[in-house]
């Protein structure tokens, strides 16, 4: 083995040369491990059927192409056909001495130990929502007695005692609403996909947002009118969009705040599934707020049952987004800073052949 050669299969992090077809010509051993597939399996390749990332790369990526300049993105999601999606760093330049030819690094910024521990969060989380899944419906009724008994006993009681049996009403309702938010993980029914324009869901979801909980929020469209139709649940997709407004307006200050909703096409935006085929998200929905931002620390696990930055948050309107979004075979990331926090969500399109009077595809 030459001394290249060693320092290229000793690189610590996934490496991929790619040819001027945007074919990968070469992977590097930790980049086998990151594919979780063979150098002789991917060479040859389309590298972005091999690699999925939440931002639009393949612009950029032919930009430092043509350009010859080096290219660095920093957090973003990078996923493969057998590994959910970890948040990277890319680094990207031209390969000196081979015109066209580019070198890639991907950089994972989860080191195992967090990676163990963020899985085992998670099957903890998932096996509280299975426990209140099951104990909901019991705990609902005796609750609903304890209310209504709150409720009776006020009717008779001092104007100076009322605020004992008025906490007592209010947290078993809190409590209640709780428990109909974890009832829908189990309850939600597979998305009766159709085509969809996405348009007139986020017109309902504004206007509905605009006369009750964003009533002091300003929400502005800007959206592209070309945009094909997706292909998912109407009601399902507005559930997520009045989650996403109802977070922006709750986190911003009371006086008011400014809600972008931003539709726009990137071509290129594919995804792999774990059974190794791939599928095409080029429909961009970004609800964008200029609240306070996610909580430093906590927007790695936004997405994540019973986690919430707001004082009394359930922390499940989220989770229940990001499910209704994978259910749709889509994609949901968010980015944020003080000022400016941006849900992205990316949906497919019909599908060729799908016909409108059957809803079926050929």
């Amino acid at each position: 083995m030459s001394f290249d050669d060693a320092i290229w299969s000793s690189l610590p992090v996934p490496a991929f040369i790619i040819d001027a077809e945007d074919r990968i010509a070469d992977v590097n051993s930790a980049g086998e491990g990151f594919l979780n597939a063979s150098r002789k399996s991917v060479i040859g390749h389309p590298v972005w059927d091999q690699i999925a990332a939440n931002a639009p790369i393949e612009e950029a990526f032919e930009r430092a192409r043509t350009n010859g300049t080096p290219l660095f993105v920093n957090d973003v999601d990078v996923g493969s056909g057998s590994r959910a999606p970890l948040q990277c760093a890319l680094q990207i330049a031209p390969l000196i001495g081979h015109p066209g030819n580019m070198i890639m690094l991907v950089a994972p910024r989860e080191l195992a130990g967090r990676m163990t521990q963020s899985h085992s969060v998670k099957s903890a989380a998932q096996s509280a929502i299975g426990m209140a899944e099951m104990l909901a419906h019991e705990i609902k009724n005796p609750l609903a007695g304890i209310t209504g008994a709150a409720q009776l006993l006020s009717m008779n009681l001092a104007p100076e005692d009322l605020e004992l049996t008025d906490l007592i009403v209010a947290e078993g309702r809190r409590i209640v609403k709780l428990l109909e938010q974890v009832e829908q993980f189990g309850n939600l029914s597979p998305p009766d996909r159709k085509p969809v324009n996405i348009h007139d869901v986020l017109d309902r979801a504004r206007r509905s947002a605009l006369l009750g909980f964003g009533a002091h929020m300003k929400i502005i469209e800007d959206y592209d009118p070309s945009l094909p139709l997706a292909f998912g649940d109407p009601d399902q997709l507005l559930q997520v969009v009045l989650n996403l407004i109802k977070n922006a307006s709750e986190a911003a200050d009371p006086k008011g705040g400014t809600i972008r909703l931003h539709t726009f096409f990137e071509h290129s935006f594919r995804l792999r599934r774990s059974d190794g085929t791939g599928h095409s998200l080029p429909l961009q929905v970004e609800i964008i707020d200029d609240g306070p931002g996610i909580p430093e620390g906590m927007i790695g696990d936004v997405f994540d049952p019973f986690v919430s930055g707001r004082e009394n948050g359930t922390g499940l309107g989220l989770a229940l987004v990001s499910k209704i979004l994978s259910d749709h075979d889509g994609w949901i990331s968010v980015s944020s800073v003080p000022g400016r926090t941006v849900f992205r969500l990316s949906l497919p399109r019909v599908p060729k052949g799908y016909d409108m009077d059957h809803k079926e595809s050929k």
